[in-house]
């Protein structure tokens, strides 16, 4: 088991009720005595709540619910979604991590958390793992007034073990773990959903088997849980000893570096089937325009799932055509099937949607299944709209489903050419 033990400095760090103590930095108020809900009271009382301060969830309020569950006795103050503004909050605090770390060594992991190796920095500063840590929290304060949480680990896994399971509840904020602390503070957390990267149906097949602990995943044989659960089983069982083989600067997963046109985004609250396919299909949009700007075609399609970080995990698939194409409909459908076919019934929070095998549209060679006169009007139809695009603005037409609560097409498309760039 030891040779499989990673010894590097890594930092994990989290954003505290982000988009409410957003709100409250931007009103002056402290989130940890501030009753203050984010929600869009306008869209009545069975509008989902985003998020909740520190405060409310000391009362014993959950994160996520909807206005109506709303105890009556507690009086708050409800701030709209502003999702520029945290879009802005988030851009600033990467901007504080950038201060201590190159970006080779910083890895977002959603809009309020991310890993950062700090192993080669030590000795830079002349300080700890967790004085440097407590240090970029403080930082982040001062730049932005938002409080943070930080866990430590010689790996990814268990710098985020420590930061879920004892930095939110410690007094500042900070925790360190180790491989020898795995023992007595990771294996007798029940329920397994406790630990990142086990969702709840995962949960009910290992309850079914006798493992209602993370000890018990931990003693389970490796063998047997490959055979039943694949490379997923013996994850989880290097998991329950605390050990991750995976590097910061390997995480960077969606960096392709050869030709390819891709689309990814972390989301701001998680998403499921069927809401998750307007954000896809959006993105579908966004990439075959590009494809047909630059007269090009597509052969593999490839669709990567995060799933929420309170389950970890996810997949990145991809799928080679039998004949490159640029059409919408082709590839929309190609990622359907790689969905339906990977996807384990969890709540999403990123997704990335790409094409390669790039080349050249010169003549199309239809197979026997092609609707030839259908992929042509389909084709002509989106130049068109490409062409209002370019004259009119890219939010000039849009899909009618963009109208949707799940949509996020025109949120994006002011953000070109500032946040995301």
């Amino acid at each position: 088991m030891d040779q499989y033990k990673i010894f590097k400095h890594i930092l994990c760090i989290d954003l505290k009720s982000f988009y409410a103590s957003v709100e409250c930095a931007v009103l002056g108020l402290d989130p940890f005595t501030t009753p203050l809900i984010v929600a869009d009271k306008s869209r009545g009382d069975g509008s989902i709540v985003l998020a909740i301060t520190p405060y409310l969830k000391s009362l014993g309020l959950p994160s996520r619910f909807r206005i109506h569950e709303l105890p009556p006795d507690i009086p708050v103050i409800f701030q709209k979604p502003r999702m520029s503004l945290y879009l802005e909050y988030s851009a600033k605090v990467i901007g504080v991590y950038l201060k201590f770390v190159s970006e080779d060594d910083l890895y977002i992991y959603s809009v309020d958390e991310a890993f950062l190796d700090v192993t080669s920095y030590l000795n830079y500063y002349q300080k700890t793992d967790l004085e440097l840590g407590k240090m970029i929290l403080d930082e982040i304060y001062k730049e932005t007034k938002l409080f943070a949480t930080c866990g430590i680990g010689p790996n990814m896994l268990i710098s985020k073990l420590a930061l879920d399971i004892e930095s939110k509840k410690a007094k500042d904020f900070v925790a360190k773990w180790d491989y020898e602390d795995i023992p007595k503070k990771l294996w007798p957390i029940s329920p397994l959903t406790e630990m990142w990267g086990i969702g709840h149906q995962m949960e009910k097949r290992l309850n079914r088997l006798g493992m209602n602990k993370i000890g018990d995943i931990a003693i389970y044989d490796v063998v047997t849980l490959k055979k039943l659960f694949g490379i997923k089983g013996e994850e989880l069982y290097y998991h329950a000893h605390g050990i991750d083989m995976s590097l910061i600067q390997d995480k960077l997963l969606f960096r392709h570096t050869g030709k390819s046109y891709g689309s990814g985004q972390t989301l701001f609250h998680d998403y499921y089937v069927p809401d998750i396919f307007q954000i896809m299909l959006e993105m579908i949009d966004d990439i075959t325009r590009r494809l047909r700007m630059s007269g090009r075609i597509a052969r593999t399609v490839h669709l990567g799932i995060g799933y929420s970080k309170a389950v970890g995990g996810g997949f990145s698939r991809q799928f080679t055509l039998d004949e490159p194409t640029s059409s919408p409909s082709i590839i929309y459908q190609t990622c359907l099937n790689l969905f339906y076919n990977y996807y384990e019934d969890e709540p999403i929070r990123r997704i990335h949607v790409s094409v390669g095998n790039l080349m050249k549209k010169t003549v199309h060679q239809f197979s026997l299944f092609d609707d030839e006169r259908m992929l042509q009007k389909e084709f002509q139809f989106h130049q068109t709209i490409d062409q209002i695009k370019i004259k009119f603005g890219r939010n000039s037409v849009n899909r009618a489903s963009s109208e949707f609560e799940s949509s996020t097409i025109k949120a994006r498309n002011k953000m070109i050419g500032g946040h995301h760039a």
